[in-house]
Formats: structure tokens, sequence, C-alpha cells
């Protein structure tokens, strides 16, 4: 496997999640039960950027509105560039059919959201286009959490948190499943801990990065779901990551989690070699 150093950006109260990294390198995470989207500057210096009820996963928009799950709502709500509370996209129900705890969110470029309710065995994959229209993508998931697309849009992935999986949905167009969820890979088992797979993220080589809560870990899996490598991260509970930077030279992966729900919590950055 590639080389890597892990290097800690900051330490906070709570424990976090949603990692995202706007068009000028600025980093933001969320804190649950802290109720606050954070920011860290290209400067290095953080502060409070935006508040919600209980904010989890998030994802910035290329004119730089934040689209973020906040569980505490059963809402995804939108926020401005500069951190200003919009509203709600969506509240509660979907296609008719109730949601309570939205927790991660990919938008495609076409601005079509889809989005987790995390519960145990009857999770969903919900999906809102960007006309309004409204589907379930997938249901009876135990647990769904962490999604992502890959690069041409044609699957979705989806953390089966309690089965220990990511799954694997084939679109025939935005949110239109082609077929049942299947199973895309199957994740290695702690025996002294939690085995949830949370979130994810592809690079531009269609690998597939999990965030592996309760393992420390993140794995890297190919294209066809073999795990090529793991990272052990040291801290416990890894909440989920994105890619701020993918080239020739390695990627640079943002982390979030912590060692304890509330917390605390922490922020990791990887850069990976090669």
């Amino acid at each position: 496997m590639a080389s890597y150093t892990i290097s800690r950006l900051l330490d906070l109260p709570f424990y976090t999640e949603g990692p995202a990294v706007d068009a000028d390198g600025n980093l933001y995470f969320t804190t649950l039960t802290g109720g606050t989207i954070g920011r860290l500057g290209t400067d290095g210096q953080y502060r409070p950027w935006g508040q919600a009820g209980c904010p989890n996963g998030q994802s910035i928009l290329p004119g730089g509105e934040h689209w973020v799950c906040d569980t505490g709502k059963a809402a995804i709500s939108r926020f401005s560039p500069q951190g200003e509370w919009l509203g709600h996209i969506i509240q509660a129900s979907c296609a008719g059919v109730a949601f309570d705890t939205p927790n991660d969110l990919v938008v495609d470029a076409a601005q079509h959201l889809y989005f987790s309710d995390s519960v145990r065995e009857n999770g969903k994959v919900c999906f809102v286009g960007a006309g309004g229209e409204q589907r379930i993508v997938a249901a009876g998931l135990d647990y769904a959490n962490g999604l992502v697309l890959s690069a041409d849009g044609s699957r979705l992935f989806v953390a089966e948190s309690y089965r220990n999986r990511i799954l694997h949905i084939a679109l025939s167009g935005p949110g239109v499943a082609a077929g049942p969820p299947e199973v895309f890979a199957e994740l290695p088992f702690n025996h002294n801990g939690y085995n949830l797979p949370d979130g994810l993220a592809v690079d531009r080589q269609g690998r597939l990065w999990v965030a592996h809560y309760g393992m420390q870990a993140v794995h890297v899996l190919s294209e066809t779901g073999e795990l090529l490598f793991t990272i052990d991260t040291g801290m416990p509970l890894v909440s989920n990551l994105c890619i701020t930077a993918d080239n020739e030279e390695g990627q640079t992966i943002l982390v979030t989690g912590g060692y304890g729900e509330p917390g605390p919590g922490a922020l990791l950055e990887i850069k990976i070699k090669g």
C-alpha cells in the first residue's frame, strides 16, 4: 500500500461529522449534538459557521450553498455561503413516506439530492429531484448511512451499518433504481467493538473510501469491492470522510469522528503518497 501520514487538525468537545471542502479550500464539519457547523479556514483559524438542531452530513454546492442533514429536525436544510439558514428542502416525509433520521446526503451535478434515513431494519434512501419530484430509492435497510455516487452517476453506494457492508444500487435515471440493492463488499469485523461502516467517498481512480466506525479505520476498496488497504486512524469512532485533494501525487482526506458520543471529537487529515 501507499505510505501515509495522519495529522490532527482540531480537538473539539463534540463528536464530529459531515466533512466538506469549498472551492477556496476551507474545511467544514458538523458537531451533531453541539448544534454547530464549523469552519476551519485556509489560514488555520477555526470558527463556528452555522447553527442547526443536530447537523450531520453536508454537501457544498458549486454556488457555495451548503445542504445539511438536520437529524434534530428530521430535515434537509439549506445554508447560504455565509452560514445563514435559508429553510428546509424537505422535512419529515418523502414521497408520502415518513422519515425520521436524515444522516448523510449526496447531491449530483444537476442538484438532484439523495439522502439516507438511518433507522434499524427499515432504513431508507430518499430522493428529491431538482424539479421537486420525490422518490424512495431503497427501503428495508438495517441503518442506511453513508452515501456516494459513482463518478458517472450510474451507481449509488450505501453503507448498511448494522450489516457491516456496502451496497450498491444501479440507477436507470436520477433517483430511479434499476433493481434492488446488491452487496458490493463485506467489511472486516472487529470482535471488540462496533463494526459500523459510515461515510463514503470515491476517488478519481474509482476506488471507494469507507469510514469504519468502531474500528478506528478507513478502508479503501477497489472498483470491484476488493479490500486494497486499511488505514488505522487511532480514532475509535471514525464517522465520515471527504477527499480534499486527489492527483498523481496522492490524496488528502479529511476525516471526522471522535472518542465517544456526544464527545470528545476531532478532525484529522490523512495524506497519502502514490
